[in-house]
C-alpha cells in the first residue's frame, strides 16, 4: 500500500475537481478493463472530470462492463485521445508497471508528457515513471489493489453496484474464478463487500465465460482439432497455429480459451498442460 504520506497527499488532490486519464495496457484484460472502469466511476463520484483511454479495442466479451462504451480507443482517435492525455491534471496507470505496454504509439506520447501519474498494478519490477506506486505483487489482480486504495482513501461507502461490478470482474478473471495461488482471505473478503454492494455474480460469470460467438466457437474447434494425448509420459499438448486475422484475433476471447493459444499470434506454440498418472 502506498505510505501514510502519500494517501494524504492524493486525499488532497483528489479533494478539487481534476481532470483526470486513466490509461490501461495494450490488449485490455478484464483486470485492465474492470480496474480502470471501476476506478472512473468512483472518480466521477468525486466530481473529477475523468477519461478512459484504452491503447486498442477492447474484447467483445467486456462490453457489457458499465461505461465501458464510452472508453476512448487510442489507435483508433489519436486527435481525441492526444489532447486529453496533454491537459490531464493527473493520469492514472493501471494494470501495467512500465509504459511499453502500452504499445509503441502510446508509449511515445506518455514519455513526451510531463503530467503526474499514478501507477497501480501487481505485476513485478515497476518502472519508476510515476510520482505515485502502489506496487504489489501480492496481489492476484489491480481489480483488488483499487478497492483497497478506495477504501484507503476513506470512500468505501462510494462503492456502488457499479463500481463493485467492475471490480468483481477483475477479480474473478485474474484469480481464474478464485483457483490461482494468489486468490487469499482478503481476496474472499473484498468479494464479499462487492456483492453486498449489489453484485450479481452469477449474472457476471455467465456474461464472461458462458457466451460463445461464432469466431470463438471456431477457435475452440481448432483447438481441438489439434489436440494430442501421449500418455506415455502423461502430458496434453495442443499446438495451434493462430494467425492475427484469423477468428477475429486472440485478444476477443476469454481467458478460458486464452490458455490455450499464445498471445504471439504468428507463431506455432505448444503448450502443456501436466495430466495425472493413472493409478496401476
Amino acid at each position: 500500500m502506498l505510505s501514510t504520506t502519500e494517501l494524504t497527499e492524493i486525499q488532497s488532490l483528489l479533494s478539487t475537481p481534476k481532470k483526470i486519464t486513466i490509461v490501461c495496457h495494450r490488449n485490455p484484460d478484464g483486470d485492465a478493463m474492470g480496474s480502470s472502469l471501476g476506478l472512473l466511476l468512483f472518480l466521477k463520484q468525486l466530481q473529477h472530470q475523468v477519461t478512459f483511454i484504452s491503447p486498442n479495442e477492447y474484447p467483445d466479451f467486456l462490453a457489457w462492463l458499465p461505461n465501458a462504451n464510452q472508453t476512448v480507443i487510442f489507435e483508433r482517435e489519436y486527435d481525441k485521445a492526444l489532447p486529453l492525455l496533454q491537459n490531464s491534471d493527473y493520469i492514472f496507470t493501471l494494470d501495467f508497471n512500465a509504459l511499453h505496454r502500452t504499445g509503441d504509439a502510446m508509449q511515445k506520447v506518455l514519455e513526451t508528457l510531463s503530467n503526474p501519474m499514478i501507477m497501480i498494478d501487481h505485476h513485478q519490477l515497476p518502472d519508476s515513471y510515476a510520482k505515485y506506486t502502489f506496487s504489489d505483487v501480492n496481489y492476484g489482480s489491480t481489480c483488488q489493489m483499487v478497492y483497497d486504495f478506495i477504501n484507503a482513501l476513506g470512500y468505501n461507502h462510494l462503492i456502488n453496484k457499479d463500481v463493485a461490478s467492475c471490480l468483481y470482474t477483475g477479480i474473478v478473471t485474474d484469480s481464474g474464478s478464485f483457483r490461482f495461488p494468489k486468490t487469499t482471505p482478503q481476496t474472499h473478503q473484498c468479494v464479499a463487500d462487492l456483492i453486498d454492494k449489489g453484485v450479481n455474480n452469477s449474472e457476471i460469470h455467465n456474461l464472461l465465460f458462458d457466451n460463445s460467438s461464432y469466431e470463438r466457437l471456431q477457435l475452440l474447434g481448432k483447438a481441438l482439432q489439434n489436440l494430442k494425448i501421449l500418455t506415455a509420459i502423461g502430458w496434453i499438448i495442443f499446438a495451434i497455429g493462430i494467425f492475427h486475422d484469423n477468428c477475429g484475433g486472440v485478444s476477443k476471447y476469454p481467458p478460458i480459451i486464452m490458455v490455450m493459444i499464445s498471445r504471439n499470434l504468428w507463431l506455432l506454440k505448444i503448450l502443456k498442460v501436466h495430466l495425472r498418472r493413472p493409478k496401476k
